[in-house]
């Protein structure tokens, strides 16, 4: 029952994805910042990482699958933009939505990135942030609040990226 209801839940989310990307205006900024919901996840290197233990820093969470092509596109952009901000107080968390690591370990490989991988096996922290595209992005400031939220990710989009985790380093 729960791998069906996993199912349905990604059958939904590229349904959703697919539909948003035909959508214009994929950034939005909340109007009243609300507190980034904490979690931990354990990392592709085996550390648990703690969301709230990074308060202090920009952080930038990209949630990501491996059957998702903008994803995949854009993850080599992430990381440049990872390895720029990194020395300024920007981190950047993939956060990893499938069941199974090994197609996102597959992608890493054939992609490889220097940001921090967690992995969201159990689709516990995506349905916190009520993840419904692929890739969804949330850009959160030194307080912790969400700031910034991408839904999907055609190119362009790192120019957007880019404006505002500057603006936040800059706070």
């Amino acid at each position: 029952m729960v791998h069906k209801n996993r199912t349905i839940h990604w059958a939904r989310v590229i349904v959703v994805t697919v539909a948003m990307m035909l959508i214009a205006g994929q950034a939005s900024a909340s109007s009243e910042p609300s507190p980034a919901p904490d979690f931990t996840l354990k990392s592709r290197s085996g550390e648990n990482i703690k969301l709230s233990e990074l308060r202090g820093q920009v952080v930038m969470i990209n949630f990501w699958a491996s059957w998702c092509g903008p994803c995949r596109q854009e993850m080599p952009i992430l990381d440049q933009l990872y390895q720029r901000y990194e020395p300024m107080g920007f981190t950047l968390l993939g956060v990893n939505v499938e069941e199974d690591s090994a197609a996102a370990n597959k992608v890493l490989r054939e992609i490889p990135v220097t940001f921090p991988v967690l992995y969201d096996s159990k689709n516990q922290v995506s349905e916190t942030y009520q993840v419904r595209a692929m890739p969804s992005t949330f850009l959160i400031d030194r307080d912790g609040k969400v700031r910034y939220l991408h839904k999907g990710y055609k190119p362009g989009y790192e120019e957007e990226y880019q404006k505002q985790v500057r603006e936040l380093i800059r706070e």
